[in-house]
Order: structure tokens, then sequence, then C-alpha cells
């Protein structure tokens, strides 16, 4: 597998941690979600010591590092925000530009991704995770959705039907939706982005 990982991209949120892995054709290889530890610098160094232990990579390796805690990967060979990340994920993802929504722990954000994949547009809120909290609970007791059926944002039936009837549009679920920053990073490095 080591010789099929062409680069590397983590995506270090406030409540999980992302890495992935690409192909030479820019394909999701590999990955790994941890949520993220106190000691941040030594969760990102384990996990990277991993991914390069299981795909047995060599350490010239690109990495791409995006989401809050960018700042703290030392071993990264780049640092880029979330926004393009986001971006460039989700449009390899799905092929097509649109609005994405990211409602993560740390903040909401809604990004404009245009035909060619590029940002067009962004806007943000500081909502804490606590907020983001309370604004899921509500929205799932408005819905009738039972609390313990809450899990990732993405993943919620409840929060995407809120979505498209709110905006009156189709909701459009990526594979891997947690991973669409950290799989943008690692496309960051790639010719297939």
């Amino acid at each position: 597998m080591g010789n099929d990982i062409r680069a590397l991209g983590i995506d270090v949120g406030s409540t999980t941690v992302k890495v992935v892995g690409v192909d030479a054709e820019g394909s999701l290889a590999w990955h790994i979600v941890k949520p993220t530890d106190p000691r941040v610098e030594d969760q990102v160094s384990r996990l990277l010591a991993r991914a390069r232990a299981e795909c047995d990579l060599s350490d010239g390796v690109p990495v791409v590092a995006t989401g809050y805690g960018r700042g703290l990967v030392q071993q990264a060979t780049r640092k880029v925000t979330e926004i393009t990340c986001h971006a460039r994920g989700i449009f390899r993802e799905l092929g097509h530009g649109g609005t994405l929504v990211d409602i993560g722990g740390q903040d909401s954000k809604v990004i404009g991704v245009t035909a060619k994949g590029e940002v067009r547009d962004f806007a943000m809120n500081d909502k804490c995770a606590a907020g983001t909290g309370r604004f899921l609970e509500n929205t799932a007791q408005r819905l009738r959705v039972p609390l313990d059926e809450m899990g990732g944002v993405a993943q919620n039936a409840a929060i995407r039907q809120m979505l498209a009837d709110e905006m009156s549009a189709d909701v459009i679920l990526p594979r891997h939706p947690q991973l669409m920053g950290a799989y943008g990073a690692a496309l960051i490095n790639t010719t297939h982005s």
C-alpha cells in the first residue's frame, strides 16, 4: 500500500483529528479518525507515525495540515486553511460546485464552491461546541428525533432534512463527510486535485 500513498492530509479539529492518505490518482486510500487529545502535538506525532507504519511510507511523503490546530503540526510541509481544504476535498469527491455546509465543534462554515472547485465566498460563525450541541438538541426535538440518534452532524438525517427544508434544495452527502478537510489537504500536493 505504501507505494500508492503520495501525500497525507491532517485535519486537526477541536473535537476530532483526521488523517488521510491519497494515492497517485488522488483517491482517498487510507484514513483514521480519533477524538482530539488534550495533548494534540503528541497525538499528531503518534497518528502520523501510525500512518507511515501502516502505509509503509518514507519521511519524504508530504504532509499538509489544516483545521483549528494546524499550527500544532510540526511535521507539516504546508499549512492551509480549512476553507480551502474542505472546498478541494468536496469538489474532488462530488465533481461539481455548490454550497458546502460544515458544522464543526469550534465553528460552522458555509462555503460557496465554483464549478471549477474554487472557493467563491464563505461565511463563518463563532459558535463553540456547546452552542452547536444546543442547536442540534433543539433541532432534534423540533423534528421529533430521539437524542440518542444524534451522531456526527453530517451523518444525522434530521439535520440533513432541516437543511434541505430550509434551503429548498437537495442535500448531498459525500461517502466520508468528516474526512473532506483532511482529504482536501492531502490533495494540495497532488496533480489530481
